[in-house]
């Protein structure tokens, strides 16, 4: 069995810490109890490398496993702040020949209503292994919310999560924030509150796709406030300057005194504005206490499909935003669906993408997106106990680098991660996951899933 919720770690880096110096780690019934600076890198009696250790070796002379890492990074467990689990891996199904934006919302829409609730399942089962075999350990995925097709669509989806979230939950944590339709106002209301009801962890939205932008947010608020529940909208996710839902958003978090509960995600429109106009903005979302969180794979995929030359590619202001104080994090949005025809729910390969698209490449900017795929986007989710301290829980990845430069160089494909007191993946590939439970949900939710072309139909 790969539990082992005792350990000590020798000759552990740390760079979010103190990059110069080694670190010995102790974890206890799953807990961090010690994180102590080295002398120097020196052999440990009864040390095991990670490459040879197995729960099977015998323990130290204390009776409790050391491991030594050998100057090895370890990070905390990544944490995807934004994902659409459901809808991964559905590009076999729905196609996207513009590659837009609006054809990919009009051609999920249509398609939804066929897919099953095992079919879901299966997909959002897959996506966060996936997810988890790079070294997430926690993810906050949008829903589709079909009311226009029907409440039992819909709801479904919401089934199928919180199915799949409760079989998930020995291994990696998931947050589930149904999106509300836009033009809500006219349909099924009473199927959202359903919805949370049921025990999804938030609600969402993206309200600068309707026509009544300020009545759903407006309503969004309403329902938060009356389930206690925190909200993260996508905003302004388009090239459009003159699109500022995020200025009703900010006022209206200051008024409700819902600070700290609001995350926004997208704002691709800052992109397109003038200094001015933007940094104006960025100060009121500063001052309203807003969370954010950038998608640049997706938005540099889907932004700009409407310019000729010189096209815009509608990553939000990264930089900017992160130095005015507000947490941002960066997170993967979608997989292998009409959004987005790639990713595979790596945050290393997000956050190098993160630093093309945002010119951040000294050696500060690699530290702080680094950052911005750790204690970040915890922030993001409300995480308590996150980083690796004394006392919080132990989840962590360890990456075949020993430097940030190096790591955002070769992403390093061996990765060691220990998830809720379990190495759930050893430097090997994800088919051979270190628990039984995982290696038997991988190959169910993979014979689901098809990397298939399928014939579309003609015209």
């Amino acid at each position: 069995m790969a539990s082992v919720t005792n350990l000590d770690i020798v000759n552990v880096r740390l760079p979010m810490e103190d990059e110069e110096r080694l670190y010995r780690l102790a974890i206890r019934d799953g807990s961090w109890t010690q994180i102590q600076k080295q002398e120097a890198d020196t052999a440990q009696p009864g040390a095991v490398s990670l490459e040879r250790w197995t729960s099977a070796l015998g323990a130290g002379e204390s009776g409790i496993p050391v491991i030594d890492l050998e100057g090895k990074i370890m990070l905390p467990g990544f944490v995807d702040a934004h994902m659409h689990l459901d809808k991964s891996f559905s590009l076999t199904s729905v196609e996207n020949l513009s590659g837009t934006l609006e054809e990919a919302v009009r051609n999920y829409s249509l398609a939804s209503p066929s897919f099953s609730k095992e079919e879901i399942k299966s997909r959002i089962m897959r996506s966060s292994l996936q997810a988890l075999s790079f070294g997430t350990t926690h993810i906050r995925t949008h829903l589709d919310f079909n009311l226009r097709a029907s409440r039992e669509v819909a709801l479904r989806t919401i089934e199928a999560a919180l199915e799949a979230k409760e079989a998930l939950a020995p291994y990696i944590r998931l947050q589930l924030f149904p999106m509300c339709p836009y033009n809500f106002m006219a349909l099924d209301v009473e199927a959202i509150e359903e919805a949370l009801r049921m025990g999804v962890d938030g609600i969402g939205g993206a309200p600068h796709l309707s026509s009544t932008a300020k009545e759903d947010i407006d309503y969004i608020f309403q329902l938060a406030e009356k389930y206690d529940v925190p909200i993260d909208l996508h905003c302004d996710e388009t090239d459009n300057p003159n699109m500022r839902t995020i200025e009703h958003i900010s006022l209206k978090t200051k008024s409700e005194g819902y600070s700290g509960r609001v995350t926004v995600d997208h704002l691709c429109a800052l992109a397109s504005m003038t200094d001015y106009d933007a940094h104006g903005i960025i100060e009121r979302m500063a001052e309203a206490g807003l969370k954010a969180v950038s998608l640049p794979a997706v938005n540099l995929y889907l932004q700009g499909r409407h310019d000729s030359f010189p096209v815009r590619r509608g990553v939000t202001r990264l930089k900017e935003i992160w130095e005015a104080g507000i947490p941002i994090a960066v997170a993967s949005d979608n997989i292998h669906d009409p959004f987005h025809p790639f990713g595979r729910g790596d945050l290393m390969q997000i956050a190098l993408i993160g630093s093309y698209a945002a010119h951040m490449g000294r050696p500060a900017d690699l530290r702080t997106l680094l950052r911005m795929i750790t204690d970040v986007p915890a922030e993001v989710l409300g995480l308590q106990a996150h980083s690796i301290k004394s006392g919080n829980e132990a989840n962590f990845v360890v990456v075949d680098a020993h430097t940030p430069e190096e790591l955002f160089t070769m992403l390093p494909e061996r990765r060691w991660v220990y998830s809720q007191g379990s190495w759930v993946r050893m430097a090997a590939s994800q088919a051979e996951w270190q628990e039984p439970a995982l290696a038997q949900f991988w190959k169910e939710a993979s014979e689901q899933v098809s990397f298939h072309r399928h014939e579309f139909a003609k015209g």
